[in-house]
């Protein structure tokens, strides 16, 4: 950092030094940067218009790698006012703000260079880092995919597994309630057996029972049948059917159709060409 010991270039030393940077810090006279020997910054002597100057500064810091380099000193408003400034004075400040800046980045070049190479260094072996960070996430998501699809197949086995069991038990409970029905048959087909082969008149008895039944249930059909009133009936299925052949022939009036009389004559549409429904017979 060249002009460092007041404004912009005391603050970037302060700020940088603060946050544990190494900060070489230049000031035309050090002796009088009271405030700058304070801060934690190696402090060096520079004048960026005296080449004498910058050769003294460039042997000193000789070997010392520079990461970044802030070319702060410059000639501003300490100078002469403009009706009295003299070539002489443009000439200076001409060298500090224009010539000695490319001056000190001349000067400093392999510092600047070797901090280059060393920051290249550390950017390299930072690349190599996250480059083997990122191989190592590949494998990762590999075998993290393929863990899934084997989850994938375990599920899908283990599924199947239980469909089947499920399968096996349906049929194994239908086939247990049918052993049990047909046990359940046989004991009662071998009780009735035993029953009839214990007794000779037990199937007299038996068959006179549901011929008794059978001869109830035939009368009570015939009061049923006998009391039922279907003139009812009658009536309204004769007027279902009467509305019936009256809409169908409100159809056939208005669609121009020929209906065929259920009597002996038959009934014809408006005028216009006749339509029938259903065949017709041929008359000689």
């Amino acid at each position: 950092m060249t002009g460092a010991n007041r404004g912009i270039g005391f603050a970037f030393a302060e700020a940088l030094s603060g946050r544990g940077d190494e900060v070489i810090a230049t000031a035309r006279t050090p002796e009088k940067a009271a405030d700058l020997r304070k801060l934690s910054v190696r402090v060096e002597q520079l004048d960026v218009a005296d080449e004498e100057s910058l050769a003294r500064l460039a042997k000193a810091v000789k070997g010392v790698p520079i990461d970044v380099l802030l070319n702060n000193a410059a000639i501003g408003e300490d100078g002469p006012s403009f009706p009295q400034l003299r070539m002489k004075d443009l000439e200076e400040a001409f060298r500090a703000n224009a010539t000695g800046p490319a001056a000190v980045a001349q000067a400093l070049l392999p510092n600047l260079r070797a901090g280059n190479r060393s920051a290249a260094g550390q950017y390299a072996l930072r690349l190599q880092t996250v480059q083997r960070e990122l191989e190592e996430n590949r494998k990762q998501l590999e075998q993290a995919e393929a863990t899934y699809k084997d989850l994938l197949k375990a599920r899908d086995v283990a599924v199947s597994s239980a469909r089947a069991k499920i399968e096996s038990l349906r049929s194994s409970i239908s086939d247990l309630k049918m052993k049990k029905a047909m046990a359940e048959l046989d004991e009662m087909a071998s009780g009735m057996i035993s029953s009839i082969g214990g007794s000779g008149d037990t199937l007299d008895r038996l068959q006179t029972m549901v011929e008794e039944e059978r001869t109830k249930a035939a009368g009570r059909a015939r009061v049923a049948r006998d009391s039922m009133d279907m003139s009812g009936v009658q009536l309204k299925e004769a007027e279902q059917d009467a509305l019936a052949d009256q809409a169908l022939a409100d159809f056939a009036a208005k669609e121009g159709i020929a209906l065929e009389s259920s009597t002996s004559g038959s009934t014809t549409a408006a005028d216009g060409p006749v339509k029938t429904m259903g065949p017709q017979t041929e008359k000689n």
